[in-house]
């Protein structure tokens, strides 16, 4: 989540063993690139942003014409009212509240406001940034500045997070941030032997509790199991402790969910009537004074769990303080976040492609490890698996877990998108709503469908238009940009997820539903593997 805050250059490295008996051809992007020391991803732990090239969205010569942006704030105040009522309530939803915009403008770039607006947020004014020629403007640090703007026009009050702007919130210039990404670059190496052991363990755990519940009851809710069975896999992995068997027991899921929502809740529908939604969540913030024992027994689980990451951080110039809610954040913000939203909408997208794609993917998986892995789930094997790759890369581009990006203008510059050029004026706050600019029609084909191979042979070269991550996939996080540190950590405990499903099932049959974040998803059949 880098916001639901939501990187690994070949997991061939002197420091990783995970069977891999050759370095991964460079030209394949689709290679998993953990968090390493490499010149093609991040940078080695002693650099600092100045070292670091920014991504290049540079405007070159054009015959497309110049245009003022389209579009106005409206009056004060009632505009923006107005606006955040059709984004929340209108007919379509979010994705009709852009559409009619474009086509009001006839344009991929205007002017609209965009919640929460009044009374949390003191200006909502935004450049929308629609398609995938000007999406990427967001991630040029050289043009925007991401200060305090991981949620958008408005940032939730530091008592979440212990009176720290935590790494999130950071912009690379910041003295803080290098140091901060430096910590999470640590964390996620020094756990690279254990995800795989980890995530078959525990993973292996949920089915069976998914196969007992759909025993007796007919069918099986996935996401509470699921989110578990996520926390328990972190916990395990990061710090070689189960939090089910520390003070924390089995809430720890209930007591992320509950912090989010106060981070996150003037964004967010929950599905209740508009005038108590409204009040609520919309208009004024939630205190956080509600959730402070709730934090506080999080922030114990990690202060206890986290030492080595802790005197790793201290080395780097960074308070144990500081430290421990950086940790918090990024376990449960960013990776619990993005897993939650992510393994859903996969099972999702794979559940209603139907079972001729699952009898593909269970083919492609099980010859892969019996041939490269040696029986077992290795990166060897997993590289021999290009549909299971492209399959959530797929799901990743067409249902992205962070769905809005925000950055303001440190300059005046133009952006180009498929038809016009137009000037942006330094201070202006630029948004993009990620799902548009990853199913534009102008780069995907099919854009609305599900396309499982899309990304197979040279179907890889429009991975550079998959930006679910602050950043295109194709590019790396470092500590120089605001590109998800544990970006590339998510694809592959992504795809570990899909080739745990089709080790042990032939097929599935599913149930969807809406949910405030991600889909809400019911297993009504397993069928095992024949053997």
């Amino acid at each position: 989540m880098s916001t639901s805050s939501l990187a690994f250059p070949s997991l061939h490295h002197p420091n990783l063993n995970l069977d891999t008996p050759k370095p991964f051809r460079r030209r394949r992007t689709t290679a998993v690139r953990l968090i390493v020391n490499s010149k093609d991803s991040i940078p080695p732990l002693s650099a600092t942003s100045a070292d670091i090239a920014p991504t290049a969205t540079g405007n070159a010569s054009t015959n497309l014409p110049l245009r003022p942006i389209p579009g106005s704030y409206g009056i004060p105040f009632v505009q923006p009212l107005k606006d955040r009522f059709e984004y929340f309530y209108g007919a379509g939803g979010r994705d009709e509240f852009f559409k009619s915009r474009v086509q009001k403008h006839k344009s991929t770039v205007f002017r609209t406001n965009m919640p929460p607006g009044p009374f949390i947020s003191n200006n909502p004014n935004v450049v929308v940034l629609l398609d995938a020629k000007t999406f990427p403007t967001l991630f040029d640090v050289t043009k925007v500045e991401k200060k305090d703007l991981f949620t958008g026009t408005y940032m939730p009050s530091t008592e979440l997070t212990g009176g720290h702007r935590v790494l999130s919130y950071l912009d690379p210039s910041e003295p803080k941030h290098a140091p901060l990404k430096k910590m999470v670059f640590f964390m996620l190496k020094s756990s690279i032997k254990r995800i795989f052991p980890e995530f078959e363990s525990t993973y292996n755990e949920l089915f069976e509790t998914l196969e007992s519940e759909l025993a007796q009851k007919g069918k099986a809710s996935f996401n509470d199991a699921g989110e578990q069975a996520a926390f328990r896999f972190l916990g395990r992995t990061y710090f070689e402790t189960n939090p089910e068997e520390t003070h924390i027991g089995k809430d720890g899921p209930k007591l992320i969910s509950t912090w989010v929502l106060f981070n996150l809740g003037p964004l967010l529908r929950l599905g209740l009537p508009w005038f108590v939604e409204e009040p609520l969540l919309h208009t004024f913030r939630l205190p956080p004074a509600l959730i402070k024992k709730n934090y506080k027994k999080l922030y114990d689980f990690f202060e206890t769990s986290s030492s080595e990451i802790i005197e790793h951080a201290e080395s780097l110039g960074i308070s144990k303080e500081e430290a421990i809610h950086n940790i918090l954040f990024t376990i449960c913000f960013n990776t619990f976040g993005g897993i939650k939203i992510l393994f859903p909408n996969t099972l999702k997208w794979i559940g209603r492609a139907g079972t001729n794609l699952h009898t593909q993917l269970a083919a492609e998986i099980r010859g892969a490890i019996k041939t490269h892995g040696g029986g077992k789930v290795t990166m060897a094997a997993m590289e021999q698996m290009p549909l299971m790759k492209s399959v959530v890369y797929e799901s990743l581009r067409i249902e992205p877990p962070v769905a809005l990006q925000y950055g303001k203008a440190k300059r005046d510059f133009t952006v180009e998108s498929h038809d016009a050029v137009f000037e942006v004026k330094e201070g202006e706050m630029l948004f993009g709503y990620q799902p548009f600019a990853t199913k534009d029609p102008k780069v995907f084909d099919r854009p609305e469908e599900f396309v499982a191979d899309r990304f197979v042979g040279d179907g890889e070269e429009l991975l550079k238009y998959v930006t679910w991550s602050n950043g295109p996939e194709t590019e790396g996080p470092t500590v120089g940009n605001k590109q998800c540190a544990g970006k590339d950590f998510v694809v592959l405990i992504t795809r570990l997820f899909v080739v745990e499903i089709f080790r042990r099932y032939d097929s599935f049959d599913i149930e969807v539903a809406a949910s405030p974040l991600g889909a809400k998803v019911t297993l009504t059949s397993l069928k095992r593997a024949r053997v």
